[in-house]
């Protein structure tokens, strides 16, 4: 008969961005998990990690190992961002801190459509890329863990931003198949259909792994 690991019983999300934190608890609790989910907001002591990889995948990993350590927790960690093929794949790593000040959505769009601007007639297509690290520190009954998954939104940035139901790049984003902007979809079909939404997905079956 197949047993059943302990499934994780408190889990850090490590991000104090606001938008971030939403997304995940909503697929948590669609997720039907009994999960008790802590933010950075929890450990106002907690220094920033910084973000030294060239990845989205190793910034999640040094992210969630970080905080695991300091929290002694299991830490979920996602690193993601816009990248576009007229810039060479950027903002990428840097979308957070394109403009120079971090979490500054409104310049940060500002000026990736400036960049674009400049460009003579740019192709338009993007992505949104997502790597998402879970961390599980060792116990008396397990080694250590490190677990990543990775997805994309592929689509193409509007010149115009459009929609309120969101944060960041998204009121310039259109996904494949869809005519309206991220920002101005249901957030159970942003859920479902993101990069950020399908990277956890595939994640949250380690939170009750079968042996």
């Amino acid at each position: 008969m197949t047993q059943l690991k302990t499934p994780l019983q408190t889990v850090v999300l490590a991000t104090r961005n606001i938008g971030k934190i939403q997304e995940f608890e909503r697929m948590l609790e669609a997720a039907d998990l009994d999960v008790k989910l802590l933010g950075l907001r929890d450990f106002p002591e907690m220094p920033d990690v910084d973000e030294t990889g060239s990845t989205f995948a190793e910034n999640a990993v040094l992210k969630a190992n970080q905080i695991s350590v300091y929290t002694g927790f299991a830490a979920l960690a996602d690193d993601s961002g816009l990248c576009i093929d007229a810039l060479g794949g950027a903002p990428g790593i840097y979308s957070a801190r394109w403009s120079g000040r971090h979490g500054n959505d409104k310049a940060n769009l500002e000026k990736v459509l400036q960049e674009l601007r400049e460009l003579n007639n740019p192709t338009l297509r993007a992505q949104f890329r997502c790597a998402v690290a879970l961390v599980i520190p060792k116990s008396q009954n397990s080694q250590k863990r490190e677990i990543l998954r990775e997805a994309e939104m592929v689509g193409e940035i509007v010149m115009e931003p459009r929609g309120t139901n969101g944060f960041g790049y998204d009121p310039i984003f259109q996904p494949e198949g869809f005519t309206q902007t991220t920002a101005e979809l249901p957030s159970e079909i942003k859920d479902r259909i993101s990069h950020r939404g399908k990277a956890l997905e595939a994640i949250l079956p380690e939170f009750s792994p079968q042996n």
